[in-house]
Protein backbone atom coordinates (compact mmCIF):
# COMPACT_ATOMS: atom_id res chain seq x y z
CA UNK A 1 0.00 0.00 0.00
CA UNK A 2 1.13 3.54 -0.60
CA UNK A 3 2.04 5.79 2.28
CA UNK A 4 -1.22 7.71 1.77
CA UNK A 5 -3.28 4.52 2.10
CA UNK A 6 -1.31 3.36 5.15
CA UNK A 7 -2.22 6.60 6.96
CA UNK A 8 -5.91 6.06 6.31
CA UNK A 9 -8.00 3.94 8.58
CA UNK A 10 -10.38 1.82 6.57
CA UNK A 11 -13.98 1.69 7.69
CA UNK A 12 -13.83 -2.04 6.93
CA UNK A 13 -10.21 -3.00 7.68
CA UNK A 14 -10.66 -6.47 6.21
CA UNK A 15 -10.85 -4.90 2.76
CA UNK A 16 -7.27 -3.61 3.00
CA UNK A 17 -5.77 -6.85 1.76
CA UNK A 18 -8.19 -7.01 -1.15
CA UNK A 19 -7.39 -3.45 -2.17
CA UNK A 20 -3.66 -4.16 -1.99
CA UNK A 21 -3.96 -7.31 -4.13
CA UNK A 22 -6.09 -5.61 -6.79
CA UNK A 23 -4.09 -2.38 -6.99
CA UNK A 24 -1.60 -3.32 -9.74
CA UNK A 25 -4.13 -5.32 -11.73
CA UNK A 26 -6.69 -2.53 -11.84
CA UNK A 27 -4.02 0.01 -12.75
CA UNK A 28 -2.84 -2.27 -15.57
CA UNK A 29 -6.42 -2.75 -16.76
CA UNK A 30 -6.93 1.02 -16.88
CA UNK A 31 -3.70 1.47 -18.88
CA UNK A 32 -4.60 -1.28 -21.36
CA UNK A 33 -8.14 0.04 -21.84
CA UNK A 34 -7.05 3.68 -22.20
CA UNK A 35 -4.30 2.77 -24.65
CA UNK A 36 -6.46 0.31 -26.54
CA UNK A 37 -9.33 2.77 -26.90
CA UNK A 38 -6.93 5.48 -28.06
CA UNK A 39 -5.49 3.10 -30.68
CA UNK A 40 -8.98 2.14 -31.88
CA UNK A 41 -9.92 5.83 -32.04
CA UNK A 42 -6.81 6.52 -34.12
CA UNK A 43 -7.19 3.48 -36.39
CA UNK A 44 -9.38 5.34 -38.87
CA UNK A 45 -6.89 8.18 -38.99
CA UNK A 46 -3.90 5.90 -39.55
CA UNK A 47 -5.61 4.39 -42.61
CA UNK A 48 -5.97 7.91 -44.08
CA UNK A 49 -3.25 9.92 -42.32
CA UNK A 50 -3.95 13.09 -44.31
CA UNK A 51 -7.71 12.85 -43.87
CA UNK A 52 -7.78 15.22 -40.91
CA UNK A 53 -5.69 17.92 -42.63
CA UNK A 54 -8.58 20.37 -43.00
CA UNK A 55 -9.79 19.73 -39.47
CA UNK A 56 -6.40 20.42 -37.87
CA UNK A 57 -5.95 23.53 -40.01
CA UNK A 58 -9.39 24.63 -38.82
CA UNK A 59 -7.95 24.48 -35.31
CA UNK A 60 -5.00 26.64 -36.36
CA UNK A 61 -2.41 23.90 -36.85
CA UNK A 62 -0.64 24.60 -40.16
CA UNK A 63 0.31 22.86 -42.35
CA UNK A 64 -2.38 20.21 -42.03
CA UNK A 65 -0.27 17.82 -44.12
CA UNK A 66 2.21 17.77 -41.20
CA UNK A 67 -0.16 17.76 -38.24
CA UNK A 68 -2.73 15.27 -39.56
CA UNK A 69 -0.31 12.31 -39.85
CA UNK A 70 1.22 13.30 -36.49
CA UNK A 71 -2.24 13.21 -34.93
CA UNK A 72 -2.92 9.80 -36.52
CA UNK A 73 0.39 8.37 -35.29
CA UNK A 74 -0.02 9.82 -31.81
CA UNK A 75 -3.44 8.27 -31.36
CA UNK A 76 -2.82 4.92 -33.06
CA UNK A 77 0.80 4.08 -32.24
CA UNK A 78 0.75 6.03 -28.96
CA UNK A 79 -2.31 4.06 -27.88
CA UNK A 80 -0.57 0.78 -28.66
CA UNK A 81 2.52 1.88 -26.70
CA UNK A 82 0.39 2.89 -23.70
CA UNK A 83 -1.52 -0.41 -23.77
CA UNK A 84 1.75 -2.36 -23.89
CA UNK A 85 3.42 -0.17 -21.30
CA UNK A 86 6.33 0.68 -23.59
CA UNK A 87 7.58 4.27 -23.44
CA UNK A 88 4.46 4.79 -21.39
CA UNK A 89 5.16 8.28 -20.11
CA UNK A 90 6.06 9.97 -23.41
CA UNK A 91 3.23 8.19 -25.26
CA UNK A 92 0.73 9.17 -22.56
CA UNK A 93 2.04 12.76 -22.58
CA UNK A 94 1.60 13.05 -26.35
CA UNK A 95 -1.90 11.57 -26.13
CA UNK A 96 -2.78 13.88 -23.26
CA UNK A 97 -1.74 16.93 -25.32
CA UNK A 98 -3.94 15.75 -28.22
CA UNK A 99 -6.85 15.30 -25.83
CA UNK A 100 -6.37 18.71 -24.26
CA UNK A 101 -6.55 20.21 -27.76
CA UNK A 102 -9.85 18.36 -28.26
CA UNK A 103 -11.06 19.82 -24.96
CA UNK A 104 -10.31 23.30 -26.31
CA UNK A 105 -11.96 22.43 -29.63
CA UNK A 106 -15.20 21.17 -28.10
CA UNK A 107 -15.42 23.57 -25.17
CA UNK A 108 -14.29 26.84 -26.79
CA UNK A 109 -14.20 26.54 -30.58
CA UNK A 110 -17.45 24.60 -30.90
CA UNK A 111 -19.01 26.30 -27.86
CA UNK A 112 -20.19 22.98 -26.42
CA UNK A 113 -18.87 23.69 -22.93
CA UNK A 114 -18.34 20.92 -20.43
CA UNK A 115 -20.85 18.56 -22.02
CA UNK A 116 -18.93 18.58 -25.30
CA UNK A 117 -15.53 18.24 -23.66
CA UNK A 118 -16.22 15.84 -20.80
CA UNK A 119 -15.10 12.67 -22.59
CA UNK A 120 -11.83 14.31 -23.66
CA UNK A 121 -11.32 15.62 -20.12
CA UNK A 122 -11.76 12.14 -18.68
CA UNK A 123 -9.34 10.61 -21.21
CA UNK A 124 -6.82 13.41 -20.61
CA UNK A 125 -7.02 12.79 -16.85
CA UNK A 126 -6.45 9.05 -17.33
CA UNK A 127 -3.41 9.72 -19.52
CA UNK A 128 -2.11 12.32 -17.05
CA UNK A 129 -2.14 9.55 -14.45
CA UNK A 130 0.16 7.45 -16.65
CA UNK A 131 2.40 10.43 -17.45
CA UNK A 132 3.11 10.69 -13.73
CA UNK A 133 2.87 7.05 -12.75
CA UNK A 134 4.38 5.23 -15.74
CA UNK A 135 3.43 1.75 -16.81
CA UNK A 136 3.67 -0.10 -13.46
CA UNK A 137 5.23 -3.51 -12.89
CA UNK A 138 3.02 -5.15 -15.53
CA UNK A 139 4.53 -3.22 -18.42
CA UNK A 140 7.24 -3.70 -20.99
CA UNK A 141 9.02 -0.72 -19.43
CA UNK A 142 9.24 -2.68 -16.18
CA UNK A 143 10.39 -5.86 -17.94
CA UNK A 144 13.16 -3.88 -19.63
CA UNK A 145 14.08 -2.28 -16.32
CA UNK A 146 13.99 1.14 -17.97
CA UNK A 147 11.43 3.91 -17.81
CA UNK A 148 11.36 7.36 -19.33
Amino acid sequence: MTSQNSRQTLIIPALGGLYARLNDGVETLLRVIAGGFLAVHGSGKIVDPFGASEMVEGLGFYPGAFWSPLLAATEFFGGILIALGLLTRPAAFAGMIVLLVTVWFHWVTMGQGFSGAEKSLLWAAALAFFVVRGGNRHSIDARLGKAF
